[in-house]
């Protein structure tokens, strides 16, 4: 018999979860297209870390990866989406999202919310393998995104190689053939002129 205080705690979740789509994020779709949205973001991300798995330095429980990648920027409804490159935003980031996971996450019944709060912490603390793919896939997806772009969000922010460099730093603790790759692009990308040298 379903109970019924348990399955509209979920419910609530879900429909806040909704919410995600709203988040805007400063990088485009591939094709020029509008500005992704972090719902968006956690599906590709997810479908990457199934797709390119056989990249990981290590085996890692995919399901619990590709999890990660889905509830990981759900506290963007609270705290907003903090741009890679944004050093005032970033000083706050970690005290805006843990309140607003212990919202949103609080909303699930008592176990899923502890089973959740526990993912979200893992994914940030980053010493799993879950994790460190996962984080991988956070950062070598918009990079991917601005590069199928021609550099324009990068040009847009002024954008220079340190700070690529800076916030791709954690993608070969997951998966060093993709952090390879991911060097090539800021090369090529500093090369063109889409990337600023310093």
């Amino acid at each position: 018999m379903m109970d019924q205080e348990r399955f509209a705690k979920q419910l609530a979740f879900i429909l806040e979860a909704d919410k995600e789509k709203n988040i805007l994020r400063q990088t485009h779709l591939s094709g020029h297209g509008r500005r992704e949205n972090d719902a968006e973001h956690a599906w590709h991300m997810a479908m990457m870390i199934y797709l390119l798995r056989e990249y990981s330095n290590a085996p890692f429980d995919v399901a619990k990866a590709m999890m990660m990648a889905l509830i990981h920027d759900i506290v963007e409804i609270d705290a907003g989406d903090t741009y890679a490159y944004d050093t005032k935003g970033l000083e706050t980031q970690k005290e805006r999202e843990q309140k607003a996971a212990e919202r949103i996450f609080g909303l699930l019944p008592e176990d899923q919310k502890n089973e959740l709060m526990l993912l979200f912490a893992e994914f940030e603390e980053g010493e799993t393998m879950e994790a460190c793919f996962a984080r991988a896939m956070d950062n070598f997806q918009p990079l991917l995104l601005n590069h199928s772009n021609g550099g324009e969000d990068w040009r847009a922010h002024q954008v220079n190689r340190s700070q690529v460099a800076g916030r791709q730093r954690t993608t070969g603790l997951g998966s060093e053939e993709i952090w390879n790759y991911t060097q090539s692009i800021i090369d090529e990308n500093v090369d063109k002129g889409n990337i600023r040298k310093e």
